[in-house]
């Protein structure tokens, strides 16, 4: 129980100071192509691997530019994280999109389209053509 604890708060400290350097430290250009935020982090039980997952807000190429700019800085946010965090070993790091906020988003507008199409039937009802 005290592992998952430490991996934890490993966890809570790395998305705290990688948030940190996206918003003041991180000098690539590609990295501000697009809106960054770290939505979650995975450590391994050996605090050996950490997966930054990143959600980017901004158009397929800020995307992609902004995940080549996070894939170049991770020697940086690796060498960042040991100084301020001071672990015995420190995690090798790996940038992975988070594309949950954009899924939920669409299915947002999806049931907002439904609830649409749903008021107008109720306001104007399709009536059947009787015989005559």
């Amino acid at each position: 129980m005290a592992t998952n604890l430490r991996i934890s708060r490993v966890s809570s400290l790395i998305k705290q100071e990688v948030s940190l350097m996206l918003f003041s430290d991180i000098k690539d250009n590609r990295v501000g192509a697009g809106m960054v935020s770290v939505t979650h982090v995975d450590v391994s039980g050996d605090l050996q691997h950490a997966k930054i997952h990143v959600s980017i807000y901004g158009t397929d190429e800020a995307r992609v530019e902004t995940m080549a700019g996070l894939e170049s800085a991770t020697g940086y946010v690796r060498r960042e994280l040991g100084k301020r965090l001071r672990l015995r070993r420190t995690p090798e790091v790996k940038f992975i999109e988070d594309r949950g906020l954009e899924h939920g988003d669409r299915m947002m507008e999806l049931l907002d389209q439904l609830s649409q199409e749903r008021q107008r039937k109720e306001v104007n009802p399709v009536v059947p053509e009787q015989e005559g």
